[in-house]
């Protein structure tokens, strides 16, 4: 009998799926069990049948200038309930931070007269936008979707590599993954009870409507794209589908007297919700970029009017800073009262005295990323970066600290993934996506596995080669023997887990570093 596993070889860095050599985590068994049996050949022929139903569905993105079906790896990603739960309440913690801080900054700005942020970060952030002062969101949510970018370092434990709370995208490949799935391996699903994702659509749109100005009890909600050029259209096309909603581009939207309407072949009709995924300098010409074709003209007048709602706020970019991701476990502290659930990544600010020099001093050692990046573009990982690369970021360093941010190297953990060599270990990353409603912030279990498909290679983003791995979620494996109810009964059963150490709100001192002691890619 065949054995897809019999060269599989252990990297340094945590294996998802297994303990040590020869021994398979409990969550995985029913997969292993399913795909041992199988060579290479025949799941080549499962991934070429894979890839053949995204290209025929136009599951693509552009690499390169060439379009091409998302690459989709056939051995899934599995995280056990008791995982996921984890990850759910340090997602929550930092979305409500967030979210305390971008109303702060767009309106009393307490946390920088009490010194836990400095002015100057507001000020010199790129996607600061004085235009989004005085717009106030009718539930008070600014960011009703967010993809929280997490690693797996080589004890196991999940950190936050960054945040993205303007556009992120890449939810339709979760969709389209698990569809992908379940038609190529039927079987595997029957073994495992994975929690499904097909809700995601519904509960965007209740998002959506519950965002809507007030007095508006059924609202009329669109998705704004750039159109077919953009490289995320099929994912605008799609969430406006299975939403049941208008596909819109900015010159199918009309503004006048501060209200939006969208030209119908009826005439035209009020639109009240804008799920936009056109980025703020090209939303509004009359306030950002006047050589815009893509936006909407007025449109930011009727936000600030009330008259309609744009999802994702306008200047939610300040909070997807890297420089701001370094004060986050601070701002958790301060808005919330809590220890953060999630570690930030070791990170280093050459902005601030004394710290521009220890970065340079160490530079082939971290891993550099500017502040405003984002698809991977920018990033210089030191140990694997040539002297030529070196000497170029330590110029633009010095030229601009205030634009970058370094980052202790993550040996972020690995799965196995099919390659042209049969199955080997590459390197993993997941993107929960959370949704907030004002009421709760609900996460779409599982999220995306994105996987970098080169040997050794750390960098995931599919704009830089990478792939994804349907990410499952499954009750926990309880040992023989093991006692105590299961996360999941006591979930149902409608306890919770400890709550966080609560401490009082404190100031930012000077420190270092701005990540948890313990010490890519929108």
């Amino acid at each position: 009998m065949a054995d897809v596993f019999d060269s599989y070889t252990l990297a340094d860095a945590w294996d998802e799926m297994f303990e040590r050599p020869g021994v398979v985590r409990a969550s995985y068994e029913p997969v292993f069990a399913a795909l041992q049996p199988l060579d290479a050949a025949e799941l080549s022929f499962r991934a070429e049948q894979m890839a053949r139903s995204f290209t025929d569905r136009g599951v693509t993105y552009a690499h390169a200038g060439e379009e091409r079906p998302f690459p989709l790896d056939l051995v899934p990603r599995i995280l056990d309930a008791l995982e996921w739960e984890a990850i759910s309440r340090g997602v929550r913690q930092r979305i409500r931070a967030l979210e305390a801080y971008l109303a702060d900054a767009y309106g009393r700005c307490h946390a920088f007269e009490d010194g836990v942020v400095p002015y100057r970060l507001l000020h010199s952030s790129p996607h600061y936008h004085r235009a989004a002062h005085g717009v106030e969101p009718p539930n008070g949510v600014r960011i009703h979707v967010a993809g929280v970018d997490l690693v797996r370092d080589v004890d196991g434990r999940f950190r936050v590599l960054e945040d993205n709370v303007r556009i992120p995208s890449g939810v339709s490949y979760v969709i389209e993954n698990r569809r992908a799935m379940t038609r190529v391996f039927p079987s595997l699903f029957a073994e495992a009870p994975v929690r499904p994702v097909d809700e995601y659509p519904q509960r965007l749109l209740a998002a959506l409507r519950a965002g809507a100005p007030e007095g508006v009890h059924d609202p009329t909600v669109v998705v704004l794209s750039p159109g077919v050029h953009n490289a995320a259209y099929f994912e605008h096309a799609l969430l406006a589908r299975l939403m049941g909603v208008q596909l819109v581009e900015g010159r199918d939207l009309v503004c006048s007297g501060n209200r939006v309407r969208m030209r119908t072949t009826r005439g035209e009709v009020p639109v009240h919700v804008v799920y936009r995924r056109v980025d703020d300098d090209f939303l509004d010409p009359l306030h950002f970029r006047p050589d815009s074709v893509i936006g909407c003209l007025g449109i930011m007048g009727a936000a600030r009017a009330g008259h309609v709602t744009l999802a994702n706020a306008v200047g939610n970019g300040i909070a997807d800073d890297k420089l701001l991701y370094t004060y986050v476990p601070d701002l958790i502290r301060y808005y919330l009262g809590e220890e953060p659930l999630l570690p930030n990544v070791e990170s280093y600010r050459p902005e601030e005295p004394g710290q521009l020099e220890a970065v340079l001093d160490q530079l082939g050692e971290l891993v550099i990323k500017p502040v405003d990046g984002a698809g991977g573009a920018g990033i210089v990982i030191g140990p694997q970066a040539d002297r030529a690369t070196l000497d170029a970021v330590r110029a633009r360093l010095i030229a601009d600290p205030r634009g970058w941010i370094a980052q202790r190297p993550v040996m972020l953990s690995t799965s196995p993934t099919l390659t042209d060599a049969g199955v080997a270990p590459r390197h993993i990353d997941l993107r929960p996506f959370a949704v907030n409603d004002g009421s709760d912030i609900w996460l779409l279990p599982g999220g995306l596995t994105r996987v970098a498909l080169g040997e050794g290679n750390l960098v995931v983003n599919s704009s830089q080669g990478g792939g994804s791995k349907d990410t499952w979620v499954v009750p926990r494996h309880r040992t023989p023997g093991e006692g105590g109810p299961s996360i999941l009964s006591a979930i149902a059963a409608g306890e919770t887990l400890p709550p966080a150490r609560s401490v009082a709100p404190r100031q930012l001192g000077p420190a270092a570093v701005a990540a948890e002691p313990q010490g890519g890619q929108q």
